[in-house]
């Protein structure tokens, strides 16, 4: 799949735009604070209907403007489609060739991306909610029925924390009420957990061999799951629903006194073990980076095998970040096949034939300027 054009009304710095794009290497030049990474930014909210880089939708509008709105033209292999989202304080709207979309997650997934950029270094040495992030945005793309559980379990738990606070400060309420809400949170929490073990089973498959050859054979990554509880993954739902609901009576009393949820996905987190050891604690700064780089690559063609299209991939400032050698696997492995969007500063010093063919969108101070990256 490919991205033809983008229209961008009120978006950050941009007041009106409309670009065509090359269906392979599009690099986007500019200084710090141009608008480079906000163009970048536009296509991976047009997918996602959200930003990786704040929580706060209003942040996407221009300042002193109503509303926002992105378009844009998708091709795939079986259809061309109009894409729209539109941001206001009201709230999102997304719309598919024309026809407003009733809940995010029915617009989510028509569009895939891969964003790798300079925080998701972090991805290996970060905190557990980097990691979770991780596992839910790139899950959400490929399984629509996950976002609708992370979604209804975000609202049970929000819903069970205001009230164990309610009874942290009151003693005297039963705990009925609670007890409903912990059947709901296991059951969205149960198949949650259940998602993401079959999802990183398939990534783990993608990963490891990508590893070893960054790592010119010398590495094995296995990727395990840390969950809250004890369960496994080859445990089915019923069981992981009845391991939870022992689990919640055994911490009830502790989450009463202190006002929150103990366990659940929302406490759970992943490690990356390189040679048998877990690279966060012991791994050098270029074995995390190598492992990052698997993850975002497998990821690529993890979504390939399952919906039978190479995704979009976003390059935000990450070039940089990788020395020659695993800047040259990452752009040799995409050559040809992946539509990429390339921010950076300069390409000089960047010598790839990937780079060298590349569509050049230069920024500066939301105007945009379209060349070639050998053009000077």
């Amino acid at each position: 799949m490919f991205i033809q054009d983008i229209r961008l009304t009120n978006y950050r710095n941009y007041d009106s735009l409309h670009l065509s794009f090359e269906d392979k290497v599009n690099v986007i030049i500019g200084e710090n604070a141009q608008g480079k990474t906000n163009l970048l930014e536009s296509i991976f909210v047009l997918a996602m209907a959200k930003s990786h880089r704040t929580s706060n939708d209003k942040e996407l509008i221009r300042f002193q403007a109503d509303y926002g709105k992105i378009e844009g033209t998708l091709h795939t292999k079986n259809s061309n489609l109009h894409l729209q989202l539109a941001v206001s304080k009201k709230g999102k709207k997304a719309k598919i060739n024309h026809l407003e979309q009733q809940k995010l997650s029915q617009y989510i997934g028509h569009m895939n991306v891969v964003m790798f950029a300079p925080e998701d270094l972090n991805l290996v040495k970060g905190s557990p909610q980097v990691r979770r992030r991780f596992l839910d945005m790139e899950l959400g793309q490929i399984a629509p029925v996950y976002l609708y559980e992370l979604s209804q379990y975000q609202k049970v738990l929000t819903q069970r924390n205001h009230y164990l606070k309610k009874m942290q400060g009151d003693r005297k309420i039963d705990d009925t009420m609670l007890d409903v809400f912990t059947i709901q949170l296991l059951e969205h929490g149960a198949k949650i957990l259940k998602k993401r073990y079959e999802f990183l089973y398939l990534l783990q498959n993608w990963a490891e061999p990508i590893h070893k050859g960054i790592s010119r054979g010398l590495e094995t990554l296995k990727i395990q799951y840390k969950p809250s509880i004890h369960v496994c993954e080859n445990m089915d739902l019923s069981k992981i629903k009845e391991v939870y609901y022992e689990h919640f009576q055994e911490v009830k009393e502790r989450e009463k006194m202190r006002g929150t949820t103990l366990i659940g996905p929302h406490r759970d987190d992943l490690a990356f073990i390189v040679n048998d050891r877990d690279v966060q604690t012991y791994g050098s700064q270029g074995q995390q980076r190598t492992t990052a780089l698997s993850l975002k690559l497998a990821e690529i063609e993890l979504i390939k095998s399952e919906v039978n299209e190479y995704p979009i991939l976003l390059l935000d400032d990450v070039l940089s970040e990788l020395d020659d050698y695993r800047q040259s696997h990452l752009l040799n492995t995409i050559q040809g096949k992946v539509q990429t969007f390339v921010t950076t500063t300069s390409v000089d010093g960047i010598d790839h034939e990937t780079l060298r063919q590349a569509k050049s969108i230069r920024v500066t101070d939301g105007k945009v300027t379209v060349g070639s990256t050998t053009d000077k």
